[in-house]
């Protein structure tokens, strides 16, 4: 086989694999045998620990209140439960709307951003666990108790749980990609730990919590580094909560560009690549849903130019097939602004979505990444 083929053959191949193949061996795997589940005791075996529950939060005055008296009304008992809201340098009235809404205990920062909060919020906390949510979400009344549930395991660090993303009208599709994600999530959990987590629920011991650099936020270098220490990262269910999602596709490129500039730290320089730690099965769980991802817009645009110089050259017609397919995606995203059909969108959200992965290195490569963060539009 040629170089130029093999140009082509292989992007494609390690795409498919990644959003395909994988989830279908972790599918099948999961079918034959439970893994590294979590064991839980049964219900009237537990007994439940202190909890702290963090919401950082800047320029959240329209939200605070209604986040703080969902927390109150959580199943959990209330004498374990302390709520902290951490403002990082708000400019408005987050700090008093919490405090009316009763919340335990409310900081007020100077502005650091939202790991510094979350920092400084756990060093104030007096719970055995600590969990974490932000300001635009809702939890479902007995979410804290799924949430806590794992770590009646010993040997779990880290519990995420499931958010729900909500849309009244708009283009966004994250919706359809989110549901696949937390698919692979379960799988991930049921077979050894998960490879990224959520911002909006989840929590970790006191003593397994990490201090990350600033500008590295914990959904995605928590689990692995959990894992690196011999902790379990899982994935529970049944912690519910919801999430108004950004109303349009330009609007998630530019959340996930964001995103992005906080995650290719991680990954170039925070441990992610670095096999110390890992056992293999992990491993292969990284590289086929973290890296692989990661690389995914390098895969394409390799596979673009290969396909099309195989087809210039007269290597086949499967080739022609081939820019065709990639040619006709790029035009139905194209289309979707002047035609919104779920088909087209569903086209447009994935490559904006892989365009927002190169974005992000590109604005980490060019400027760095600021520590502070703004709500996302549409999400309050």
């Amino acid at each position: 086989m040629s170089a130029l083929k093999i140009a082509f053959w292989l992007p494609v191949s390690l795409l498919c694999y990644s959003h395909l193949g994988y989830p279908a061996i972790l599918a099948l795997i999961a079918r034959s045998r439970r893994g590294s589940e979590a064991r839980l005791p049964e219900d009237g075996q537990r007994e439940w620990p202190t909890v702290s529950l963090i919401v950082p939060a800047y320029a959240e005055e329209a939200v605070i209140a209604e986040r703080v008296r969902n927390l109150r009304a959580l199943s959990y008992p209330r004498d374990l439960l302390e709520i902290i809201v951490a403002c990082d340098g708000s400019p408005d009235l987050t700090a008093q709307r919490a405090r009316e809404a009763g919340a335990d205990l409310v900081l007020e920062l100077p502005r650091g951003g939202k790991i510094h909060a979350q920092d400084t919020a756990v060093t104030r906390a007096h719970g055995e666990i600590v969990a974490f949510s932000d300001a635009n979400v809702r939890w479902e009344s007995g979410a804290l108790e799924a949430l806590v549930a794992p770590f009646a395991d010993p040997r779990v660090g880290y519990v995420c749980g499931e958010v729900r993303l909500l849309t009244e009208r708009g283009t966004n599709q994250e919706g359809l990609y989110w549901r696949y994600e937390m698919f692979v999530r379960d799988l991930e959990s049921r077979l050894r730990s998960v490879t990224a987590g959520n911002g909006a629920i989840y929590a970790t011991r006191r003593e397994s919590y990490l201090v990350v650099e600033p500008i590295m936020g914990h959904d995605l270098s928590f689990p692995f580094n959990m894992v690196k220490r011999g902790w379990l990262a899982v994935y529970a269910p049944g912690a519910r909560a919801t999430e108004k999602m950004v109303p349009t596709i330009e609007g998630e490129f530019r959340r996930k560009r964001r995103m992005m500039s906080h995650t290719w730290p991680i990954v170039m320089r925070g441990g992610l690549l670095s096999p110390r730690g890992y056992d293999p099965a992990y491993a292969a769980m990284i590289m086929s849903h973290r890296v692989l991802r990661y690389a995914s817009p390098f895969l394409h645009v390799i596979a673009l130019g290969s396909s099309i110089a195989l087809l210039v050259s007269g290597q086949g017609a499967i080739y022609g097939v081939a820019v065709g397919v990639q040619g006709g995606v790029l035009l139905a995203a194209i289309a979707a602004r002047a035609l919104p059909l779920r088909p087209l969108l569903v086209a447009r959200y994935y490559v904006l979505t892989t365009a927002s992965l190169l974005a992000g290195l590109w604005d980490w490569l060019r400027h760095g990444t600021p520590v502070g963060w703004e709500p996302a539009e549409g999400t309050r």
